[in-house]
């Protein structure tokens, strides 16, 4: 049963990056382009630290699949191309290896085939100590991701109904396991107030996964024979958004959700991304092309995200937040109506030119 919903989530996750809307949030960011600005290609690094993290690229391969023997082979295709590419790479849900411990090897083939990258194992926040470590233990983990999902739980036929314990729970597992612990949303988006109360925990990283990729909502209510979920369609904030929300809150965030392109990258990284996470779209790209495909899309985002960043003038990813950014649509009235002032942003690379000003002038 948990192998055929595993297979009917690709399915359906698949199907949906083939009809998605050429729009979303991202498309209401854009860089304010100063001609002068650019710097030379051999100055830009693109390696990122954050939350004791560190990774030579600030991009990542996020959370799918597992747990069939089909999820099996999609896993040690992704851990081929990280492997080849350099990227960090996430599983999906290990709920299924506790449930069917047979399927283990639909996980682990992930650490076998890329022996030395950064793997991140994933639970719920209802797994027990006991199961986070047996996950960490299985992949020789470098951090744990656990993922929050309280909409496609709620749209899900066999989901849980009882959230109430998610929160004490993270600070157990936290305090038990021995890597850095990033809880994440499934595509909803972690609101400011979600990512004070997880820094509270003792969680070491947020990923904000927002709107605009992967609906797990609609996914769940595809499996549901009378489909009468489909009003949460457009529940929840997108990942700009979630961005913008926790803006000055001081705690390493990660970016993903509606991830399509290499500006995407570049303009979650200016919003306050250390790193930034795609799936679905490398998804199809697995599927369509095989691992060749991946490998060479994964190639080409991250050489244009470092052209970017040196038209740009940004040396290294956290660089870029001192680009000057506009705020339009509805992004910018979800800003004014969450009390997030946008305007600094445009102009914040002016405010910098002049402590650097002040600084030449004292010398």
């Amino acid at each position: 049963m948990i192998a055929n919903r595993k297979d009917d989530h690709v399915q359906l996750a698949v199907e949906q990056q083939r009809h998605h809307s050429a729009y979303n949030q991202f498309d209401d960011v854009s860089f304010v382009h100063h001609a002068l600005s650019g710097i030379d290609r051999s100055d830009v690094s693109l390696a990122t630290r954050f939350g004791g993290i560190a990774w030579p690229v600030p991009l990542y391969i996020n959370a799918m699949t597992g747990g069939s023997v089909k999820t099996g082979v999609i896993n040690r295709d992704l851990a081929i191309a990280a492997r080849e590419t350099g990227v960090p790479i996430a599983t999906g849900s290990m709920s299924a290896y506790f449930a069917e411990p047979s399927t283990a090897d639909t996980f682990s083939v992930m650490r076998r085939e890329n022996p030395d990258g950064f793997i991140i194992a994933n639970v719920n926040a209802t797994a027990s100590v006991e199961k986070a470590l047996r996950a960490v233990d299985l992949l020789r983990a470098d951090a744990l991701q656990i993922h929050l999902n309280t909409i496609q739980e709620t749209v899900m036929p066999e989901g849980d109904r009882s959230f109430s314990s998610w929160g004490p729970q993270i600070e157990k597992i936290v305090a038990g396991v021995d890597v850095p612990v990033i809880v994440k949303e499934v595509g909803f988006g972690l609101s400011r107030e979600t990512v004070l109360a997880l820094r509270e925990m003792g969680v070491q990283v947020a990923d904000v996964a927002g709107r605009g990729g992967t609906n797990f909502a609609r996914i769940e209510n595809d499996r549901r024979e009378l489909a009468d979920y489909s009003y949460l369609d457009d529940w929840g904030q997108s990942t700009p958004a979630c961005l913008l929300d926790n803006q000055g809150v001081d705690f390493p965030l990660l970016g993903s959700g509606g991830v399509r392109h290499p500006l995407d990258v570049a303009r979650a990284l200016a919003l306050g991304a250390a790193a930034v996470g795609s799936s679905g779209g490398f998804l199809r790209t697995l599927l369509d092309g095989g691992v060749p495909a991946l490998i060479a899309r994964i190639s080409v985002w991250l050489d244009q995200l470092a052209a970017l960043m040196t038209a740009l003038g940004a040396r290294t990813p956290a660089e870029l937040t001192r680009c000057d950014l506009l705020i339009h649509g509805g992004l910018r009235s979800f800003c004014a109506d969450r009390g997030i002032e946008t305007g600094r942003l445009a102009t914040r690379s002016r405010s910098l030119g002049a402590v650097h000003e002040a600084g030449a002038g004292a010398r």
